[in-house]
């Protein structure tokens, strides 16, 4: 596998389009271009990955999907965010999405040779934002969507996103070429802002994802346009065009996976488990010394809902009849995982490699309730009533995590994979419980404390950008 470009963006993979669109110019016989003969053998060779409405569309259109495969998870996730940052307030994603922009210009300004020369990335950027601006306004006072604090009415899609993310393709397609770490800046500070608009209660998941989206789209558009205005796809890409990278498969991913617990975490009355599959999502990446070995690390998310248990409760000893519906509730487990380690890989191709990894980490848990959701008795002149008791509240320790795992890659281009992935995790919890006592005899005790470990197995999907 020949490796010729480094990229990085939110959802780590999104950026590695449009550099390869750079990195990776097209071969044409030297046939003449007035002739018949010329026209087909070019249609004849370009692959699908090659053909121009794939490169402008292939990485907005999944992260459209997954705005709306995260629509009606939203506030399931939004709940998430509240559990372990409920007042964070910082917003330096007012200012970050700017940031890729600034540098462009900068390098621009200090005479760094780019894709294209001032003049023409002006007109190019200009085209970009908007284009982007119409999308993203068009949208916004159409769907009126509201926001996750309940501020306005113009949530969906998210304009900071957007923004940041029109920046960052527009210095990943000026500089990608002429330093990777360009394009790897520029889609972290993209990411940052996306970030910081769910972090700061202003947007919901599906905002953020469609606002990258657009953004993406637009400098995808911009420079489409523009390279037709100028009959050339820029300035100094056949200077540019020399750089090489190693061929060590040194990697960025999206890693999204369904989890399943071995140990029964909460158990009702008939020792029965309450919990159900989970999930984990993520970013990881490792960086390659040589063509198998490398070292690196992942930052993911795992969560694991409960089965809720429905129950009748009498209104009164003496009138059985009259009851009200009610739902024991528990709270989802919640980890925040964090890991570094070795890697080592395995090459069967250019198209084909197996990973092995083994991470020593810790993770953060988030703490949560059980509750009992009671709604009004039946005959009650408000049957809509409800009310909220909480019954306990857990709160799991922070503890170490080791966490060994296998993945099987499929490159279908020189820079994009898919892997499916297999992860085992393994921790000591220590969880700690206090009881309401109102619904406690007189000898037990209201708080208590129960250590086991906590095992789970995670398999998933990988998507891969290489550098």
């Amino acid at each position: 596998m020949k490796i010729k470009q480094l990229i990085g963006g939110l959802l780590i993979w999104s950026s590695v389009w449009g550099y390869s669109q750079q990195a990776q110019p097209y071969f044409i016989p030297s046939i003449s271009s007035d002739s018949l003969l010329s026209k087909q053998v070019v249609k004849s060779q370009k692959s699908f990955w090659d053909k121009e409405a794939v490169k402008i569309g292939f990485v907005p259109t999944l992260l459209f999907g997954a705005s709306a495969a995260t629509w009606n998870s939203r506030q399931d996730i939004r709940e998430t965010r509240n559990r372990y940052i409920p007042t964070f307030k910082y917003h330096f994603d007012d200012y970050v999405q700017y940031a890729p922009a600034a540098v462009t210009f900068g390098l621009k300004a200090a005479g760094v040779k780019g894709r294209n020369e001032f003049k023409r990335s002006t007109l190019t950027y200009a085209t970009s934002i908007a284009i982007m601006a119409i999308l993203v306004n068009g949208i916004k006072y159409t769907a009126k969507v509201e926001r996750p604090d309940g501020s306005s009415k113009n949530s969906f899609p998210s304009g900071h996103s957007a923004m940041a993310f029109t920046n960052a393709s527009f210095l990943d397609k000026e500089y990608g070429l002429v330093n990777p770490a360009y394009s790897i800046g520029g889609y972290s500070m993209a990411t940052m802002t996306a970030v910081g608009r769910g972090l700061n209660n202003r947007h919901w998941v599906s905002d953020v994802f469609a606002g990258a989206g657009i953004g993406i789209l637009s400098s995808q558009l911009a420079y489409f346009f523009v390279d037709k205005i100028y009959g050339n796809k820029g300035d100094n890409v056949s200077l540019l065009s020399q750089f090489e990278g190693n061929e060590n498969p040194s990697f960025l991913a999206m890693k999204l996976g369904s989890a399943a617990a071995f140990e029964s975490i909460i158990e009702d009355e008939d020792e029965e488990t309450l919990a159900r599959l989970g999930w984990e999502a993520g970013l990881e990446g490792a960086y390659f010394f040589t063509r198998n070995w490398g070292v690196g690390g992942q930052f993911t998310v795992a969560g694991f809902p409960f089965n809720k248990s429905n129950v009748s409760i009498p209104t009164n000893p003496d009138t059985p009849e009259y009851s009200s519906n009610a739902a024991i509730v528990t709270e989802s487990l919640g980890y925040l995982n964090v890991g570094v380690g070795p890697y080592y890989a395995i090459h069967f191709s250019d198209r084909w490699n197996l990973m092995f990894k083994g991470l020593l980490g810790y993770s953060v848990a988030a703490h949560g309730h059980i509750k009992l959701n009671v709604e009004g008795p039946v005959d009650h002149v408000n049957p809509k009533e409800k009310e909220e008791i909480i019954l306990a509240s857990y709160k799991p320790k922070n503890a170490f995590q080791f966490t060994v795992g296998t993945a099987l890659t499929y490159n279908f281009a020189s820079n994009l994979g898919a892997a499916f992935y297999a992860d085992f995790n393994h921790s000591q919890m220590k969880y700690n419980y206090i009881v309401n006592p109102n619904f406690l005899d007189p000898e037990d005790p209201e708080v208590f404390t129960d250590r086991s470990p906590f095992n789970y197995m995670t398999l998933g999907i990988r998507l891969t950008a290489y550098f």
